[in-house]
């Protein structure tokens, strides 16, 4: 019979090593660690307060062991279900107990997910630019640092900057694009669906003429067009092969997607906004979308973020992990320990932390050759340091707004 392993202590940590971060870290009577990722962006301290008043009183004295009936309690004894916090929350404790379980039994999480599927998770890079020029140069970053796919956004002429654009010209390739900003409150950026609509596809044939054929890539219109719209773009790309074209249309409105559905074979990536197996149940038993964009941290953890792609492989669409730099090193590690042990892996979205925050959080997962791999470390196989942490205070940042040419606040 396993010996109980009860809940110690449950800390709330907040840092902000180059952008704000939230950890849930939880300890056994007999001194074991759990890390799990609670990082909201935009709405980091909603989540830290769910946590440290509503959640963390329930934890102690609870068996760490007790996964499942932890999630259970914790989604259903609330009353007020879903949503990004409430399931942010829950996914920290979920990664946490996860991490606890694989460090007592000495073998990493994706070990006691039924082991791996594959020798490592595809990933993909993002590349941009202020023109052509400039995304070329971070395109050829990419493929130099070893990415097959990688994710392409142009400034559109005319409209200014844009969702997804930062310059290589003034990163020296790197790419450091972090939407939320540290200054200011009514951050506004301009849109016209027009002008996108015109430039998208000449975009994709600049990019296969200089690219060729081999190298896998993608596109994020970040929910901004009408379903028409959408079906319109998705049908124009067709001949540029993208490995997907990502939140086409605002995914709240799932039966739209029967429309785009319709008219292109583009296929098609959506859901980083929703929380719950039950958000995407339109999605994928109407076999809308080709992958999920389900993000380990928003949508319940580990549990719940298996349990959306098991639902989603019965009608053979694929997971498609959220990872930018606003999912900390511990849910990018918790959503590897998923994609590496899952039969229905699509690929893995991976921006590359700033050093500052790879003090903070040490990690064993690496990448290689156009892949992520976990490692083999005990749980999750990310360790916390507070000295470093505690360099890093907290600051406000906010998410931009967008506006119509006609000063119409619209989906960012």
């Amino acid at each position: 019979m396993t010996a109980v392993a009860r809940i110690r202590s449950a800390e709330v940590l907040v840092t902000s090593p180059s952008r704000n971060f939230v950890t849930l870290r939880i300890t056994t009577d007999d001194g074991v660690v759990g890390l799990g990722d609670a990082t909201l962006n935009g709405r980091e301290l909603a989540v830290a307060s769910y946590l440290r008043d509503h959640v963390v009183p329930l934890l102690i004295g609870r068996d760490a062991h007790r996964i499942e009936d932890t999630w259970q309690f914790l989604y259903r004894s609330a009353y007020w279900r879903r949503g990004p916090i409430t399931m942010s929350a829950v996914a920290a404790v979920d990664m946490a107990l996860w991490d606890i379980k694989g460090r007592l039994a000495g073998m990493p999480v994706h070990q006691l997910l039924g082991g791996a599927s594959r020798d490592g998770c595809l990933a993909y890079a993002h590349a941009s630019g202020a023109d052509l020029e400039d995304l070329g140069d971070s395109v050829r970053a990419r493929l130099d640092e070893g990415y097959r796919a990688i994710r392409l956004q142009v400034a559109v002429p005319g409209m200014g900057g844009g969702y997804g654009i930062a310059s290589a010209r003034a990163s020296g390739g790197r790419y450091t694009y972090e939407p939320a900003k540290r200054a200011g409150l009514h951050i506004e950026e301009g849109w016209d669906s027009r002008r996108y609509l015109r430039y998208a596809p000449e975009l994709f044939e600049w990019a296969r003429a200089e690219f060729g054929p081999e190298v896998m890539l993608l596109h994020d219109v970040h929910h901004r067009l009408t379903p028409i719209e959408a079906a319109r773009l998705g049908r124009a790309l067709e001949p540029y092969d993208l490995f997907w074209l990502e939140d086409c249309t605002p995914a709240e409105n799932q039966e739209s997607l029967r429309l785009v559905r319709r008219h292109t074979t583009t296929p098609l990536a959506i859901g980083e906004v929703l929380n719950s197996v039950w958000d995407f149940r339109t999605l994928i038993q109407e076999q809308l979308i080709d992958y999920v964009r389900a993000s380990v941290t928003h949508t319940g953890g580990i549990t719940h973020l298996k349990r959306l792609f098991d639902f989603a492989g019965q009608y053979q669409i694929k997971s498609g992990s959220h990872g930018p730099t606003d999912i900390s090193p511990v849910g990018m590690s918790a959503a590897l320990h998923v994609g590496l042990a899952i039969h229905n892996f699509g690929i893995q979205e991976h921006m590359a932390h700033h050093e500052l925050t790879h003090e903070v959080f040490r990690t064993s997962y690496r990448f290689a050759d156009g892949f992520l791999h976990p490692g083999d470390a005990p749980g999750l196989g990310v360790d916390y340091d507070d000295a470093a942490a505690e360099r890093f205070s907290y600051e406000p940042a906010f998410l931009p707004a967008a506006r119509l040419v006609d000063g119409t606040v619209h989906d960012w």
